[in-house]
């Protein structure tokens, strides 16, 4: 009886192949391999957005500088400052509020002046006066209180209880003061009121001419009174057709009030900044000529300062 020869080759690679797929269906399926502890350097690029998100909104609430740069040094990133503000950038791109990316653009100038800032700015909430809740008091020479509740209070038992002060009447004169009360301005309630801000007024707008910048670079610096620049202010650039909204404080490498917008040729803008309605109409590119005179597209610096 003829036997046929055994391909040991065939059977070799069979079992081969069944053996790594069970392997890949053990450690895939039946005991997968879980990480525990694993270092924040390893994390994917979109979850190490989420973990310098929740660094920035842990050091808006603590201030606390030193732990937040070790925090970020977790990351193992070659610039931790450029990252931020790149995120910062990335986020606002894609219409994120600027509630939402104003601590990523905070801490990141903080690490590079290397001091906390405790003045962080908040857009939700407005600051309420109450200045004017003492007019009425003085006006009629009675004491303020704290709480307007309270003086009310007091006064209603006057009246129910006449008794308390037996030798006055209802019809005597240092009544009269309370009646004033009650006809006077009302009490101010809880709604806030929202701080007058002071305008932001240009003044500088120069031309520049240089080779080495963005052709049609236009840039932004805002100064409040005491000349600090001024970060989270919102710039709105128009155009025929278009518009661009966009914040100082981005790139704290160049500074906390500035920012920066590329024009193009043959194009006419007008600006204005959010806070305080200052408007610049008519902006255009300037066209400079280099050492060889052939002419390219400049740009400009904006200054913008508060009185």
């Amino acid at each position: 009886m003829r036997r046929f020869p055994i391909n040991w080759i065939l059977f070799l690679t069979l079992a081969l192949a069944a053996g790594f797929g069970l392997g890949l269906a053990y450690s895939w399926l039946i005991s997968p391999v879980t990480y525990v502890n694993a270092n924040p350097a390893l994390l994917r690029a979109d979850f190490k957005d989420q973990y310098r998100i929740v660094i920035a909104a842990s050091y808006k609430a603590s201030h606390d500088l030193a732990r937040a740069r070790a925090r970020l040094e977790l990351l193992s990133d070659t610039d931790p400052i450029g990252e931020l503000s790149a995120q910062a950038q990335r986020m606002t791109g894609a219409g994120e509020l600027f509630e939402d990316t104003q601590p990523l653009a905070q801490l990141a100038s903080d690490l590079q002046q290397g001091v906390a800032n405790t003045a962080i700015i908040n857009t939700n909430t407005p600051t309420a006066s109450v200045s004017f809740v003492s007019t009425p008091f003085a006006a009629i020479g009675i004491t303020p209180v704290r709480e307007t509740p309270l003086a009310e209070e007091t006064i209603t038992t006057e009246f129910s209880e006449p008794t308390v002060i037996p030798t006055l009447s209802f019809e005597q004169t240092p009544l009269a003061p309370q009646q004033l009360f009650f006809t006077a301005t009302p009490r101010p309630t809880s709604t806030s009121i929202p701080a007058i801000t002071m305008p932001f007024t240009l003044i500088g707008q120069d031309p520049v001419c240089d080779i080495g910048l963005s052709p049609g670079l236009m840039q932004f610096i805002l100064m409040d009174s005491r000349r600090n620049q001024a970060a989270g202010i919102e710039i709105i650039a128009t155009w025929s057709g278009g518009e661009d909204h966009f914040f100082t404080g981005f790139k704290p490498e160049l500074g906390d009030g500035y920012a920066d917008f590329i024009m193009q040729a043959d194009t006419v803008y007008s600006i204005r900044v959010v806070e305080g309605g200052s408007f610049v109409p008519n902006i255009s590119a300037p066209t400079c000529t280099d050492e060889n005179g052939a002419n390219y597209l400049g740009g400009l610096l904006l200054t913008f300062q508060q009185p």
